[in-house]
């Protein structure tokens, strides 16, 4: 069938690949791994939380006394809205709104005064976006999930006075989702002698097929960091975390037939009786033709990341912090694709690197407490002609706000607010028959902003 649609959710399987479940600028990444963290605006590359998220943040930072630990557990509930307007129509379709955890768990233990060891679960990449399934988009995914978790045991060493360093070895599970429909107007009509069921009549945005995919895989990476303490007052930290390759070996391709419940006009041009349903024109492609289900290979890749930042404790009370971050999502240029049936694709992306800018602040309210305030810009990875209802995003500015206290001399917890403003891009609903995106196909304005409240709690042994 000409230009079959599931080429286009094939695509998305290599490229949506745990948000835990609401699509985070800059691609799809998830720096909300602490509520510690993230009230400061997810700076701590120089100075990482005391709830063992240095883990995630700058493996150095783990450097506990000897016989000393800490367990830390939490979530992030991330709440996105957002809308897609087309620019010739007007009709609006919206996400459907949600709410989805992210959670993150970190063990720390001080095997000397020097040398510190823990092992941490938390999520850096994903993404889930849910469109209705009459959304203008819903050709190219109105679902869209990844899941990769990261298995982190991590190893912290204190070299000095005034420098330690650190580093972990990721091992990833990931799972991707997809759901999307296919538009029967510009489909070939079986044995039609390429006549196009547009070409009997049918109007474009037709739905006669439910695609559904799934793949999962296991993946290997590393972390590093080092943290220098300057002076008393200033430290510098530096961590990277590798690229990592996604190899989707057993991806699955589920599809169903949409009823259409249409029928033929009389004086069609293949000559069959007025009244001739549509519907079982179609059913033998789902029984023995290319729509059966089938599997697929794909290979892709979690970008790797590289972070500094600094930390400077202006009074006893005060701190403030500062980081900077490169994601190299350059390696998202194209994505290649297998199915049995299908056959061959490469999916052009052309990502570019993007940069993250983190302000935060942190002040002791008594001895027990902490407040924080932070602020957060960076740019979009995907170009103007890859912006789709798969992971529609432009430049973010994000507030952040956060308290943590102490039970006890062993329990304490952390919450934060965060809030996501992001820039109303233009983009595309549709992909227009073309193998190579262009800014030509943006038919409509993204809009998008997110509410997060995360909590953790921590317990020190």
């Amino acid at each position: 069938m000409r230009r079959f649609q599931v080429w286009i959710a094939a695509g998305v399987l290599t490229a949506v690949l745990v948000m835990p479940r609401s699509a985070e600028a800059q691609g799809f990444s998830v720096n909300e791994q602490s509520s510690c963290a993230m009230g400061r605006g997810g700076t701590g590359v120089a100075s990482p939380c005391a709830d063992g998220s240095a883990i995630f943040f700058n493996p150095a930072g783990l450097i506990l006394e000897k016989g000393k630990g800490v367990v830390s557990g939490g979530a992030t509930m991330i709440r996105a809205k957002g809308d897609f307007t087309n620019s010739t129509t007007g009709e609006i379709s919206s996400l459907v709104e949600e709410t989805h955890p992210v959670p993150s768990v970190y063990v720390g233990y001080g095997l000397s005064d020097k040398a510190t060891i823990g092992f941490g679960i938390f999520a850096p990449y994903g993404l889930a976006i849910e469109w209705p399934e009459d959304a203008q988009g819903r050709f190219l995914g109105y679902f869209s999930s990844v899941k990769g978790i990261y298995f982190q045991p991590t190893f912290g060493l204190k070299a000095g006075k005034r420098f330690s360093f650190g580093f972990g070895l990721d091992v990833t599970s990931s799972s991707v989702e997809l759901k999307q429909r296919v538009d029967l107007a510009d489909q070939l009509v079986p044995g039609g002698g390429g006549i196009t069921f547009a070409n009997l009549g049918i109007a474009y945005g037709t739905d006669f097929a439910d695609v559904q995919l799934k793949g999962s895989d296991l993946s290997v990476g590393f972390h590093l960091g080092a943290i220098a303490q300057v002076t008393d007052k200033l430290s510098f930290g530096v961590r990277y975390l590798s690229k990592q390759t996604v190899d989707v070996d057993d991806g699955a391709a589920t599809i169903s037939q949409v009823a259409t419940n249409l029928t033929l006009a009389p004086n069609n041009p293949l000559g069959a009786p007025a009244g001739t349903p549509v519907d079982a024109l179609v059913a033998p492609l789902f029984v023995d033709g290319p729509l059966i289900d089938q599997v697929g290979t794909a290979i892709l890749p979690y970008p790797a990341q590289l972070n500094m930042g600094l930390t400077l404790q202006v009074t006893d009370k005060l701190r403030l912090l500062g980081d900077v971050g490169i994601q190299f999502w350059e390696v998202w240029e194209t994505l290649p694709l297998n199915f049995s049936l299908l056959g061959d694709r490469t999916i052009v992306e052309s990502y570019r690197n993007s940069t993250s800018w983190r302000l935060g602040g942190e002040y002791k309210v008594g001895s027990k407490s902490t407040a924080r305030l932070g602020i957060i810009a960076h740019n979009a990875a995907a170009p103007p002609e890859t912006v789709t209802p798969n992971l529609p995003e432009a430049a973010r500015t994000e507030f952040t706000a956060g308290f943590g206290s102490r039970f006890s001399e062993r329990f304490g917890f952390d919450v934060a607010y965060q809030y996501i403003d992001q820039a109303d891009r233009q983009g595309r609903s549709g992909d227009g028959g073309l193998a190579v995106p262009t800014t030509a196909l943006n038919d409509g304005l993204y809009t998008f902003s997110a509410n997060l409240l995360g909590i953790t709690l921590s317990y020190s042994f």
